[in-house]
């Protein structure tokens, strides 16, 4: 699968491919940490499951909202030590799963064949990313906590990271024996993965066994902005409960200012003008509603008139500091992530592969 930022409109927006994946429980994707570091593990994610991300002439394939990002605490950044993290779906999904290595089970041999899977960048220039391939690799060197893989003759590339790497087992069933982390730049002579095995007890089995959060107190779609949220599970489905520049805590979607959700809609148009048709859920008859934001808050006129800003000083920008007060143009969530981190990585294209420090594209 693929790992994209969560779209918030419900037209003209474009998708952001961010890294691969695995499903390997029905609610539960295992993927590479450093496809969070410019969203971090609380920015905003969806997963994608088809061979194509959509276009205008290829609508296939299903989005799915991650309710929760985990990276591994021993994640290192610099050095791509315990590069893995997992994603909880907002819902579970039916398609197929590679198998875990099992207790003691060594699957890994210098020599031999693996398959690597993923959505990224391939070395013919003319062939665009979005698209899942596969390929044979060879293993090549095999270590405690990893195993370098060449060509044989494929090889992984930007934005393949987090993807699955299978080997065969000894019955002829492929088995999931590593995660696409990084590479030499030209995508033509090593692939870095992590081992599976290395962290399938003490990250990934704990994480599966959790239970899901219990519900919280449900609060109305049409009236957030006068009720405040605790944590997450109080606010609709998509929304997030997060403190707001007056110190409230209310439930909101990322890149707009805390407002109401209403009617259900398709595009902004039906939202009146000015309107966005915002998009709390990655499916269904109401997962798009128009959005209202809330009022701002009355304040006492200052004694003395204010002064202009000086040039370069930022102006008031509403509820919360994000960007646009509350229409939302293309890009947004990419935008206010900016503001909030940083620039995203910027993707090496055609023949280049990431660096070792920066493998998400």
């Amino acid at each position: 699968m693929a790992l994209v930022a969560r779209r918030v409109r419900c037209s003209g927006e474009s998708l952001t491919l961010l890294c691969s994946g695995t499903l390997i429980a029905p609610d539960v994707v295992l993927t590479a940490a450093h496809c969070l570091d410019v969203f971090g593990p609380e920015g905003a994610y969806e997963v994608f499951f088809g061979a194509r991300l959509p276009s205008e002439t290829h609508t296939e394939g299903r989005f799915v909202r991650v309710a929760r990002a985990v990276r591994h605490p021993d994640y290192e950044r610099e050095t791509h030590a315990h590069d893995v993290a997992l994603l909880r779906l907002a819902v579970a999904v039916e398609v197929p799963s590679p198998r875990l290595p099992g207790p003691g089970e060594d699957v890994l041999t210098p020599g031999g064949a693996a398959r690597v899977v993923g959505f990224g960048d391939t070395r013919d220039a003319n062939a665009l990313p979005g698209v899942r391939r596969q390929g044979g690799l060879r293993v090549t060197e095999v270590r405690p906590d990893a195993f370098l893989a060449g060509p044989d003759p494929a090889m992984s590339c930007v934005g393949d990271s987090g993807g699955p790497v299978l080997v065969r087992d000894a019955e002829g069933g492929e088995v999931l024996a590593g995660v696409t982390v990084s590479g030499d730049f030209a995508c033509q002579k090593e692939a870095v993965n992590l081992r599976v095995d290395a962290v399938r007890d003490s990250f990934l089995q704990p994480f599966l066994d959790e239970r899901p959060e219990p519900p919280g107190r449900g609060l109305a779609l049409d009236a957030l902005c006068t009720q405040a949220c605790t944590r997450d599970a109080d606010c609709p489905a998509g929304l997030a409960c997060a403190e707001t520049s007056d110190a409230s805590r209310r439930c909101f979607l990322p890149a707009l200012q805390p407002g109401d959700y209403g009617a259900p809609c398709a595009e902004d148009a039906q939202c009146g003008a000015g309107g966005v048709c915002a998009r709390l859920e990655p499916e269904g008859d109401d997962s798009c509603r128009c959005f209202t934001p809330c009022a701002e808050p009355v304040s006492e006129p200052p004694s003395e008139p204010p002064s202009e800003p000086s040039k370069g000083e930022d102006l008031p920008r509403g509820c919360m500091g994000a960007p646009g007060p509350g229409a939302l143009a293309p890009g947004a969530v990419a935008a206010w992530l900016y503001l909030r981190r940083g620039p995203l990585p910027r993707a090496r294209r055609a023949t280049g592969r990431c660096r070792a420090s920066s493998c998400a594209g």
